[in-house]
């Protein structure tokens, strides 16, 4: 095998982990399952930088593109033998890797605490998300409304300020326009698309929505990121309740975080 490797002992993973997740950066963390070496970590971040290793610095360079390609694939975990991208390395099919995505926990940011928006904030919650819930009437935001609840509560002074300061860089999160009006829902939209969060969606319907985007267009957002905002938001599935329409909200998040197409698991025996 090739001489070990010179980079940093896999004892500095955890603070460079710390660092990640404060940052609200992604990695994958690569560690030795079977084969020499069990128990060895290499973290690798998404400009390709790398802490740690693996025991054998051909090693840690031939994992070091599978972690990206594995950023790519939405898997959280992944069992990979040597065999199947490096065979030859010697003794590959007796070496077997795990590939762990590492990242922030999701974040949900909700504009609009009407009936809509309280139940989405609410069941985003339940489902683990790290949840904001904004709006600009403090009345629709008091502790007894969500008493119970890990929900923070955001009173605006102005939409673009409180929105934008919630979403923060964007990594990891999902934010959702619920508010009362084309006004509001502008306001909002502004601040979300310069952001850059990894999902945007506006409630409303198709003419509604359409407004806002136009009006977003005219001001100079480009189309690329006109495009990525799902608008009507939600899945189809015929919601009429406020809580069924925050299900079909949350359903399209998940759907979108772990790269699924949200259809039904039974289509393809129809």
């Amino acid at each position: 095998m090739a001489a070990e490797s010179e980079q940093p002992s896999s004892v500095t993973i955890p603070k460079t982990i710390a660092d990640l997740l404060e940052r609200g950066d992604v990695a994958t963390v690569i560690t030795v399952v079977r084969g020499p070496n069990v128990g060895a970590k290499l973290l690798v971040d998404q400009a390709g930088d790398t802490t740690g290793t693996l025991g054998d610095s051909a090693l840690d360079s031939l994992a070091t593109p599978q972690a990206l390609k594995f950023f790519q694939s939405r898997d959280d975990t992944r069992l990979v033998s040597l065999k199947d991208f490096a065979t030859d390395f010697p003794s590959a099919g007796e070496i077997f890797l795990l590939f762990e995505r590492l990242q922030p926990a999701p974040r949900l940011v909700v504009c609009g605490a009407g009936h809509v928006g309280s139940s989405l904030a609410k069941l985003g919650a339940f489902l683990g998300f790290e949840t904001t819930l904004i709006d600009d009437r403090a009345e629709f935001l008091t502790a007894d409304r969500f008493a119970g609840e890990a929900i923070e509560l955001v009173v605006a002074r102005d939409w673009t300020t409180a929105v934008s300061e919630a979403i923060g860089n964007g990594r990891g999160v999902s934010v959702a326009v619920v508010t009362r009006g084309h006004s509001e829902d502008e306001q909002c939209m502004r601040a979300v698309v310069q952001a850059k969060p990894d999902y945007m969606g506006l409630i409303g319907s198709k003419r509604r929505t359409s407004i806002v985007i136009d009006r977003l267009r005219d001001s100079g957002v480009a189309e690329e990121e006109l495009r990525r905002i799902r608008a009507p938001i939600g899945l189809d599935i015929g919601a009429v309740s406020p809580e069924e329409v925050a299900l079909a909200i949350i359903g399209e998040i998940v759907a979108e975080r772990h790269g699924a197409a949200g259809g039904s698991l039974s289509a393809w025996r129809r």
